[in-house]
């Protein structure tokens, strides 16, 4: 487990601490009186402490561990093998309290009418941003000498690292992330703009996530999964920990806002709390393997951070029955939550250090199964066999992050509706039975037949393209989930951006107004499908873990755009008419003919590396393969386009009906003065012309 606790109480909604009016003539209190000063006063102790304790807990657990071991084709030097867990560390520590300060910056930090407290935030992301970026340039050089067995003083080494460190995963992984963390700390240095944090918040999360790439894979038939997990690891580690980072550095000048930013924080930090403990328990499923097991010098460093894990959560739990009650009666006493702050970024820090050291460490289980089929090698996983008839309701293979992603859209959905019911409000049924009707479809897709022989055979991944892209949007779309989070989620009314708010500048923004045009629409969904299959995309999402996440989210944003556009309800750009949107999905059913029967007669195997090394022995001539996806394509495709046309009429009917009881009732209320006022007009029309004529 790549865990650390934040100081965020475990609360399942902690309620927010109230804001005190100001003194008359007086503008509001910005900090805290000095006699309830924490422990840690200065801002940047909270982070120097984290960064200490994580170096001193990956130096004493790699020298306990293999981690600085050399490899076996040569030693790159006590330098490299020693300095590479400091270097990584450091880059996960800066990129944690990166995080957390832009997530405040951007989510969290209430203003006053002289506060700056967003921009001071962002200021101090920009430079832990920079020390992020230095740190990771240097574990990606001394990562390649380690992997090359060259020392620093090598007068090939930089050579060779210039030329092959996009070669090696690893170095990627750290050099993409260096030249993120750059852009994050050149731009947050400048921008004002709440807009541009959020922006610059995603692009911290982008950097963090990908270094789950690099992650063991426990095996490579489950390197999936443990990439996944780890991925959600990260997540959860980077909000907990750089959360509570961040509201201790900003404690001073949030002063009576302290009460109403802890609150917020506690229920993410609950949300983080869980992935860390979930992720972590299947990364140690994945990579120790067996109780046993548990005893050797990597599982008993995982017992440590399972024991840090606990004591983590006791002290999340102290804060809030504690801390909690004093912040709800003296918003800006910090001097409780502060003291406990600090004892949970100690724990935090060692944790991480563990985990850096871990991540440098040899699992039990070996991170390739000895002699792997070229099925295996080329998609982690095994070759399914032939497939029979009952196997499209009987076969599962379960992936971990799809169904999750379904159990927690399905879950929010029923929060949301139950929270409408308790206040009075309806939610109509159909609406909401669409929507887990959609879900599972998109489970059915996602780890039932079409995801197992998808991975291998042309015809069974268009089924599953065309599930996911066409068929899952016709249940979701009706399901009028952004409508419903607007009713059910609160607003906030301190300038600060929420769930509500972030969903507001998402359909209102000018990238949504072009986006959501149909033309675009449809142009991203079928011309883009086109270039998928035609270029080397295909090849790199059957043959990588990120190529196949890449795809399905395409497949599914932009499938859920087009339907959107035509059919959805959800507040947004201004609708076309219905005659407009006939036109265009007639359009797009021709191109979408048009692509099935291309398929259908080429003559050229597209991704043909991928099909022709895999050679199924049971399985039919790719070519012919090819031309059966093209057939489904064109056929399948072609019943939810009818779906939409039907669909996008009946509503033309429904609003002509409701646009003439409106002007009923307008012409009851007035005698039909628009009527009236149009015969006035035709009438005098027809007097012109007469005096015209004479």
């Amino acid at each position: 487990m790549d865990s650390t606790y934040p100081g965020g109480m475990p609360s399942g909604g902690m309620p927010s601490a109230p804001v005190s009016t100001p003194p008359k003539g007086g503008a509001p209190r910005a900090t805290g009186s000095p006699s309830q000063a924490p422990p840690v006063a200065h801002p940047w102790s909270a982070p120097i402490l984290l960064g200490v304790l994580a170096l001193a807990a990956v130096v004493g657990a790699a020298a306990y561990t293999d981690a600085t071991e050399p490899l076996a084709l040569s030693d790159p030097g006590p330098l490299v093998r020693w300095g590479l867990p400091p270097a990584l560390v450091v880059a996960q520590a800066a990129s944690v309290v990166t995080f957390g300060l832009l997530a405040l910056a951007a989510f969290v930090v209430p203003e006053r009418a002289h506060t700056n407290r967003r921009i001071d935030a962002t200021r101090w992301a920009a430079l832990t941003a920079f020390i992020w970026a230095l740190a990771s340039g240097v574990a990606a050089l001394f990562t390649f000498a380690d992997l090359a067995g060259l020392p620093l003083t090598d007068p090939h080494l930089l050579p060779q690292f210039g030329a092959y460190v996009f070669s090696l995963e690893a170095t990627r992984i750290l050099v993409i992330s260096s030249v993120l963390a750059m852009v994050v700390a050149v731009w947050g240095a400048l921008t004002r703009s709440r807009a541009t944090m959020a922006w610059l918040f995603v692009f911290t999360l982008v950097g963090i996530v990908i270094n789950a790439l690099s992650s063991h894979t426990g095996g490579s038939a489950s390197h999936e999964d443990v990439v996944n997990s780890m991925a959600f690891h990260l997540i959860g580690v980077s909000a907990w920990v750089g959360g509570l980072v961040g509201l201790v550095m900003l404690r001073r000048r949030l002063g009576r806002d302290l009460g109403v930013s802890v609150a917020r924080y506690s229920t993410v930090a609950l949300w983080a709390y869980a992935a860390v403990a979930l992720s972590g328990m299947q990364q140690a499923i994945l990579r120790v393997g067996s109780w046993a097991a548990m005893t050797s010098q990597y599982g008993l460093v995982v017992l440590a951070k399972v024991i840090l894990l606990v004591l983590l959560g006791v002290l999340g739990w102290q804060q809030r029955r504690v801390v909690v009650a004093r912040l709800e009666r003296d918003p800006s006493d910090g001097r409780a939550f502060g003291r406990l702050a600090i004892v949970e970024i100690g724990l935090m820090a060692v944790a991480t250090g563990f985990a850096v050291a871990l991540s440098r460490s040899a699992p039990p289980i070996p991170d390739a199964l000895p002699n792997p089929t070229v099925v295996l090698s080329l998609t982690s996983y095994p070759d399914p066999g032939p497939m029979s008839s009952i196997d499209w309701f009987t076969a599962w293979r379960i992936n971990w992050l799809f169904l999750t992603i379904a159990l927690l859209a399905m879950g929010l959905y029923a929060a949301g509706v139950i929270r409408l019911h308790r206040r009075g409000d309806s939610w109509p049924w159909s609406r909401t039975t669409l929507w887990m009707l959609g879900w599972l479809v998109w489970i059915y897709f996602t780890c039932g037949p079409a995801e197992i022989w998808g991975r291998v055979l042309f015809s069974v991944h268009m089924v599953m393209h065309m599930g996911i892209a066409m068929l899952l949007p016709l249940f979701l779309v009706p399901g009028a989930a952004i409508t419903l989070a607007m009713r059910a989620l609160p607003a906030r009314h301190d300038k600060t951006w929420g769930w509500r708010e972030v969903l507001l500048q998402v359909v209102h923004s000018r990238a949504m107004r072009v986006f959501a045009n149909p033309v675009v629409a449809a142009t991203l969904f079928f011309v883009s499908m086109a270039i998928f299959y035609w270029s080397p995309t295909f090849n790199l999402a059957l043959t990588t873990h990120t190529g196949h996440l890449l795809m399905m989210g395409h497949f599914v944003l932009t499938g859920f755009l087009f339907v959107w556009v035509l059919i959805g309800t959800d507040p947004g750009p201004p609708k076309w008419s219905p005659l407009m949107l006939l036109v265009v999905l007639f359009a797009t059913i021709s191109f979408h003919a048009f692509f099935g029967v291309a398929l259908t007669d080429t003559r050229d195997l597209l991704a043909g590396d991928f099909f022709t090394r895999i050679n199924l022995p049971w399985g039919p001539d790719p070519l012919t393969d090819q031309h059966v996806a093209g057939m489904i394509a064109w056929g399948i495709g072609e019943a939810p386009t009818l779906t939409l046309a039907i669909v996008v009429a009946v509503q033309w009917i429904r609003r002509d009906k409701i646009e003439t009881r409106r002007k009923d009732r307008q012409a009851d209320r007035d005698g039909d003065a628009e009527l009236t006022a149009y015969n006035d007009y035709l009438a005098n029309l027809g007097a012109h012309d007469k005096e015209v004529d004479r």
